[in-house]
């Protein structure tokens, strides 16, 4: 297990292994998540981003989809319309 400490102005130095093992070099940057009662310290590596590449990637495209659904209400006001013309 690591550890260090922090300074006054709130700095930590990472652990040089965990520096290596995580591709973490000067200027990455570090996002911090709470979770529970701990912190978590993602750091934003070119791996880290590969990882999480296409995670919210659809089968089909939204505009696709929304086009589709205008269209179907197109019709309903359409027939909405000629019902009441007919009247």
């Amino acid at each position: 297990m690591d550890t260090a400490y922090m300074t006054s102005n709130g700095r930590v130095a990472v652990p040089i292994r965990l520096r290596r093992t995580h591709g973490i070099k000067p200027g990455t940057k570090i996002r911090f998540i709470e979770s529970g009662g701990d912190i978590l310290f993602l750091p934003i590596t070119p791996r880290y981003i590969r990882s999480v590449c296409g995670m919210l990637k659809s089968k089909g495209s939204a505009t696709r989809e929304l086009l589709r659904e205008r269209a179907k209400e197109k019709k309903r006001e359409e027939a909405k319309l000629r019902k009441f013309a007919g009247r």
